[in-house]
């Protein structure tokens, strides 16, 4: 729980700003948000929020819903106290999750595409929004507005753009924070907060009970999980602030309907008319040593009276081996058996409930030798009641369906199987089933020829179903052509047109080689008509309206923040290990760099783990080089706009699957040694102006580098873990125990070797991070030790931020505190 208060500690503080006066070495100890230089200060908080790219289509196709995010958030925002329970950030005062507290949207329009003309949505003032959607006709929009105490259901006009507050009941929003309109746009379904809920339940001024633990016999695999149930009083404001009311309200009125009594709700999922309620519900035994989204729950269906006509399943406390949210093993312990309803989900047409089930085994008779007869898999409906004998088979397959999909009146079924190392999709229509119809085959392997996948729309009812031409004989395969040569050959996206009796094919779009253009919205049946996003290697991603004659309007006018940075000398290099093992390097450079001028560089990586050559060369298949170079609020390239190089180099580590860790160290070494002399040798870096940094496990293995090879002066690192011991049951991709590879994991903890660190460390941690493993004193405890051995080191704990920091104080301070060290260490300013 822990509620969070404005806090006054910031060690080791907060940023430097170029202010006047304030000296660059007075930036690594000044103890106040600061700002660095102003060139990255302007990239750091331009309003990239303001570009758009259009894909939120309206169900009549007419225009698009375009929001503002409103840019970095304040520090003012997360610093209101909220609760972390189990893993859910609440938000108390306004009932709801933090998040939409803290990362509300600020405005809304309506982009008439036709017209080119836009409508802004009325927000009301003094709120922030999230969860816009449209409704089945698209002529309303409905959307949460978040006030400083509460949030509540808002409806918009798309017409006007006016909007209205629905209803005087205040939504909990604190697990569901989204709304549904019923296929009518009559009624909007909710959680609300209950009426005479009682008094909200408070931390215990002075403690009732100690914190109390005792181990369960068996092996559990477990990871460090943050933020944990600490003891009762928490477990209590769990379900206090989790339990809500169901309801529909009417849009026409206001009026409320509950349905059914107030409960833990997880989710909520309407049928398209608003007759049942597919539910899931968090049930107790509640834990202590796994999070709530590893706690029991039970999902049902509800009639409009709250009875329950059906459980469809339940899910048990997870503690054991995969107890997890988040770790190894997560959200294994539901009902996996071949007898379970598998793809559940509402029919297009408004008729029920589909899913696939196997053929009972009592259906079968016995093969030879009394072996049971293989089964067949069923696509199944399931109407009203909802009872076990109210489904009915709609299609039966001897193989195992992947999945099905539905035309909108659901005559058609699409089905995906994989047998014998085939995909094959295929079509069936309920007139003559027996009869199918390809509509793509590809072995299961193979990368370069995969025909794609079907496109989906929403349906009528507001249903997502395939999408099928106006003659009703075509289906759409969206996918992308990647070549075998990506660094000379860009991926090319593509759709084609299926005849779903024939097979014909016929190509309805493809990328430009010179640019990388995909499909962003569909304006009609027949592709006639498509907004295409185009972006290149120099030309920020902008949305275009296409005709079927290939004539292009510009519907947007994104703008590229950072031009320095876009048009700054990239290269991509292949670079061999002495162990003949190839990987990739990214170098960024400014743009007036010429060769033979060696520059101060930064390294920053994240090293991930591979069986063996092929496996790593899959990954790469995907390279894009015409993919434009976003310039975030952390990019690490912007430093070419101070002088230095920025090296990204690929850091794999290689061996035996559930061993690879084994040669972390080795590898470590190899990598970071092939790319610094290959990069020597090219003219680029100075090899004695050399850091590394990384975040998260890129931070840890940074740590590694410095204690590990001589060749940084400087390093970076933030929201890291460094001693390996305190993540004893595994850590990223490393599933042994520590007692099963104590060596390995002793090798790999930094924090174990700092005696041998050999340049100085800047640690930056959230003081909130909520990170499996990362916990703020990893960086709190690894400083104290260089502290000890009299090492150069700085820290920089950020209130109120998690993994990652997202404000935008936070960010422009750690910037400023980021340029200063790399100036004093690298380039010897500031000393």
């Amino acid at each position: 729980m822990r509620l969070r208060h404005a806090l006054t500690l910031c060690v080791g503080l907060i940023l430097f700003a170029t202010s006047p006066g304030l000296a660059k070495n007075d930036a690594l100890t000044v103890e106040r948000y600061i700002e660095p230089v102003k060139a990255i200060t302007d990239i750091v908080t331009a309003p990239r929020h303001t570009n758009v790219n259009l894909t939120n289509l309206s169900p009549d196709r007419t225009q698009f819903l375009i929001v503002d995010t409103g840019g970095l958030p304040a520090l003012a925002d997360f610093a209101r106290p909220h609760y972390n329970l189990g893993g859910v950030q609440i938000d108390p005062i306004a009932n709801r999750a933090r998040t939409m507290t803290t990362s509300g949207s600020v405005a809304m329009s309506l982009f008439n595409w036709r017209e080119r003309r836009s409508t802004d949505v009325k927000i009301p003032s003094g709120a922030t929004f999230t969860g816009a959607t449209w409704s089945t006709s698209g002529k309303q929009i409905a959307f949460i507005a978040n006030f400083e105490n509460a949030s509540y259901v808002y409806v918009a006009d798309t017409a006007t753009g006016n909007s209205r507050r629905l209803s005087s009941s205040p939504l909990l929003a604190t697990s569901v924070n989204s709304i549904e309109w019923t296929s009518d746009d009559k009624w909007i379904v909710a959680v609300l907060v209950p009426e005479n809920r009682g008094v909200a339940p408070t931390p215990n001024p002075v403690p009732t009970e100690p914190l109390v633990r005792v181990t369960q016999s068996g092996n559990k695999t477990l990871r460090t999980f943050p933020s944990l149930l600490s003891g009762p009083k928490e477990a209590e404001m769990l379900e206090f602030y989790l339990t809500g009311q169901l309801a529909m309200i009417e849009v026409a009125t206001g009026n409320v309907k509950k349905i059914g009594a107030p409960a833990m709700f997880r989710s909520v999922n309407a049928a398209p008319d608003g007759s049942v309620f597919r539910v899931t519900i968090l049930e107790k035994p509640f834990s202590y040593i796994v999070p709530v989204s590893s706690f029991g729950s039970v999902q049902a269906l509800w009639d409009p009276s709250g009875k329950e006509v059906h459980v469809i399943s339940r899910t048990p406390l997870r503690e054991g081996a995969g107890g997890g949210g988040g770790g190894a093993g997560a959200g294994r312990g539901g009902q996996q058996q071949e007898e379970s309803r598998r793809s559940l989900s509402w029919r297009p047409d408004g008729n029920g409930m589909s899913f696939l089930q196997m053929e009972p085994a009592a259906g079968r008779g016995s093969g030879e030798q009394g072996e049971q007869a293989p089964r067949k898999d069923r696509v199944m409906q399931w109407l009203p009641p909802y009872d076990e004998s109210s489904a009915k088979v709609v299609y039966e397959s001897e193989n195992r369906i992947n999945s099905v999909d539905y035309s909108a009146d659901c005559k058609w079924l699409f089905i995906t199987e994989t047998a014998s190392g085939q995909e094959h999709v295929y079509a069936v229509h309920l007139d003559n089933p027996e009869t199918q119809y390809t509509i793509s085959r590809r072995r299961t392997e193979e990368f370069y020829e995969n025909p794609g996948s079907l496109m989906s729309m929403r349906g009528p009812l507001g249903v997502p179903c395939v999408r099928i031409s106006s003659d009703g004989r075509s289906v759409y395969l969206s996918g992308i052509r990647y070549s075998r040569d990506p660094v000379n050959e860009a991926p090319r996206p593509f759709v084609d047109s299926v005849n779903i009796r024939s097979g014909e094919k016929r190509r309805m779009f493809e990328s430009s080689e010179d640019a990388y253009e995909t499909v962003s919205s569909v304006l009609d049946d027949d592709f006639n008509q498509i907004i295409i996003q185009r972006q290149s290697r120099y030309a920020i991603p902008n949305c275009f309206l296409r005709n079927s004659n290939g004539n292009e309007i510009p519907l947007t006018q994104n703008i590229d923040y950072a031009p320095d940075v876009t048009y700054a000398q990239r290269f991509r290099t292949q670079v061999t290990r002495a162990d003949g093992f190839k990987f990739w390097v990214n170098v960024t450079l400014p743009k007036d760099w010429t060769p033979g001028n060696k520059l101060p560089a930064l390294f920053w990586f994240y090293p991930r783990e591979f069986t063996d050559q092929r496996a790593y060369d899959n990954g790469n298949r995907t390279f894009n080089k015409n993919s434009f170079p976003s310039v975030g609020t952390r990019s690490v390239s912007m430093l070419v706009l101070l002088g230095y190089a920025v090296v990204e180099p690929d850091c794999p580590i290689v061996g035996p699957t559930g061993r690879m860790n084994d040669r972390y160290i080795p590898d470590l070494r190899s990598n970071l040694y092939t790319v610094i002399t290959a990069l020597d040798r090219e003219g680029m870096i100075d090899i004695d102006r050399l850091a590394i940094g990384g975040h998260s496990y890129g931070a840890f293995s940074a740590v590694n580098a410095m204690v590990h090879t001589p060749f940084f002066k400087a390093g970076i690192a933030g929201d890291g873990a460094y001693n390996r011991l305190l993540t004893p049951a595994g850590f990223q991709s490393e599933s042994r125990m520590l007692w099963d590879a104590r060596e390995t994991y002793l090798e790999m903890s930094p924090f174990l070797y700092l005696e041998r660190i050999t340049g100085a460390v800047l640690l930056y941690h959230g003081m909130d991070d909520q990170n499996v493993g990362t916990f703020p004193i990893n960086s709190e405890r690894l400083y104290h030790a260089l502290e000890v051995m009299g090492k150069p080191a700085s820290l920089y704990m950020y209130p109120y931020e998690d993994h990652s920091p997202a404000t935008k104080e936070s960010n422009l301070d750690l910037w400023a505190r980021w340029i200063a060290w790399l100036d004093k260490y690298l380039k010897g300013e500031g000393n």
